[in-house]
């Protein structure tokens, strides 16, 4: 079994991590994150019947484990999510004209609800079908395609 997990982190560690990079926006609570997901996934491979791809497992626990992360965070009012940073080659007026948009999408999004936002998060930065983002969620591929639509009528 052991020799399985190594195989899913190799293919599916970096994916994972940048999945909890969209959830959290913090590149050290997502590396705890993605330890904590694995080692929970380790835990219960046995439980993994290959019903869904096994990224896709991962995502589930990975989402779990964000989740517990943030009722811990409520519990412990002060700590805030930083905000994803992106360096680009644009001059420095198109450069922050481009970073506060980006920073009020940003913001709208994290004003979501929490299915909201992550089916956003997933579907824009992971780029996941809506299949896949449905099986993460223990719902169907329709509901996640009307709840996409909903989120997305939200924001605009």
């Amino acid at each position: 079994m052991s020799s399985d997990m190594e195989k899913y982190y190799r293919e599916n560690g970096r994916k994972v991590f940048l999945y909890l990079m969209t959830l959290c926006g913090n590149a050290d609570t997502a590396e705890e994150l993605t330890q904590e997901t694995f080692y929970r996934a380790l835990r219960s491979v046995n439980k993994y019947k290959g019903e869904s791809s096994v990224y896709t497992w991962l995502c589930g626990i990975a989402r779990n484990a964000w989740l517990e992360e943030l009722r811990k965070r409520t519990r412990h009012k002060g700590e805030e999510l930083s905000e994803l940073t992106e360096d680009t080659a644009l001059r420095p007026d198109e450069k922050a004209e481009s970073e506060d948009s980006r920073i009020r999408l940003l913001k709208k999004i994290h004003s979501l609800p929490e299915t909201e936002k992550e089916l956003i998060l997933l579907r824009a930065s992971q780029e996941l079908s809506f299949r896949e983002i449905g099986e993460i969620f223990g719902k169907s591929e329709n509901w996640a395609r009307v709840t996409y639509y909903r989120a997305k009528q939200k924001l605009m």
